[in-house]
């Protein structure tokens, strides 16, 4: 699917990810944080994964089948204290990068980590005066948080966060738009999609790779994963590159218990259990768990 076109119910292509899921060895299951697996909140500091998500990635996490990365905005140390386990995390929208107990950390954004905290501190003085507008600097990024901020006023921080880091990085730095956030981080062709790929890359070539997100900083995640993989956007029906969607994290919830039953089971050699031989019955659910939330919760 392309950028314009609105992802479709994740209920209807359950089939077809099953059939995905059919032709291959291994999973690898890469999620965002804020607005994926933790509902989004007034302050970010307060931010926790629904119990329901928590326990379906601790049961992904046990399967020998099944690997997981964690792909967040947040800083890497951040995002690692809110999700209990993992194999992978990836921090600052995939500057920082732990997989196979070693990080990685872009090397561009380590030198323009100064400018990042210089445009904090002036924005800290130049939006002082903008009720509910918090600047979080998580070294190699910074998030200018707009949600409490009223509406009326959103414009004029959009504009003073622009010209604030156009004055001090220049072509060095870039600002992007999430949801009811500014993004600032050096201005270099470098995203999740690059994490996720990097991810990937350590896996066996009969992995499919599922990526779930719901801003646009998921955007690159969902085109690095297709056209083989499964990209699932929270939210609502505006223009994607994902394939499918769910509406909320409750509806990740329902998508991932599902995952850690029916479509781990669907995996090609998925029937024989690895240390006693035994061949396990194949699951044909096709159909979310309904007491977790649909698509449309």
């Amino acid at each position: 699917m392309t950028a314009e076109t609105p992802p479709r119910r994740l209920e209807e292509g359950l089939v077809q990810i099953r059939s995905a899921l059919s032709a291959a060895s291994r999973l690898l299951v890469c999620l965002d944080f804020d607005g994926t697996l933790a509902p989004i909140v007034d302050d970010p500091a307060d931010a926790t994964p629904l119990d329901r998500n928590e326990e379906a990635l601790e049961t992904l996490v046990a399967e020998r089948a099944v690997s997981t990365a964690i792909v967040s905005g947040r800083a890497l140390a951040d995002v690692r204290g809110r999700v209990g386990e993992s194999d992978a995390y990836a921090g600052n929208h995939g500057l920082e990068l732990l997989r196979n107990g070693s990080l990685a950390v872009h090397p561009v954004a380590s030198k323009r980590a100064t400018l990042v905290g210089e445009s904090c501190s002036a924005l800290e003085a130049v939006l002082d005066s903008v009720p509910g507008v918090r600047i979080e600097n998580k070294r190699l990024t910074a998030t200018v948080h707009t949600r409490a901020v009223p509406d009326p006023l959103r414009p004029l921080v959009r504009r003073r966060t622009a010209a604030v880091v156009d004055r001090v990085g220049g072509t060095d730095l870039e600002v992007s738009r999430g949801k009811r956030v500014l993004e600032i981080g050096p201005a270099i062709p470098w995203g999740k999609g690059n994490a996720v790929e990097l991810t990937a890359a350590d896996l066996p070539p009969e992995t499919v790779v599922v990526y779930v997100g719901d801003d646009t900083t998921d955007e690159s995640a969902f085109r690095a994963v297709g056209p083989d993989g499964i990209g699932i956007r929270v939210g609502g029906e505006e223009p994607s590159a994902a394939d499918w969607r769910v509406r909320s994290p409750t509806g990740v919830a329902s998508f991932l218990t599902w995952l850690g039953s029916a479509g781990i089971g669907s995996l090609k050699g998925s029937l024989e259990d690895e240390e006693t031989g035994t061949v396990r019955p194949p699951s044909v659910q096709t159909e979310l768990p309904k007491s977790s939330g649909t698509a449309d919760d």
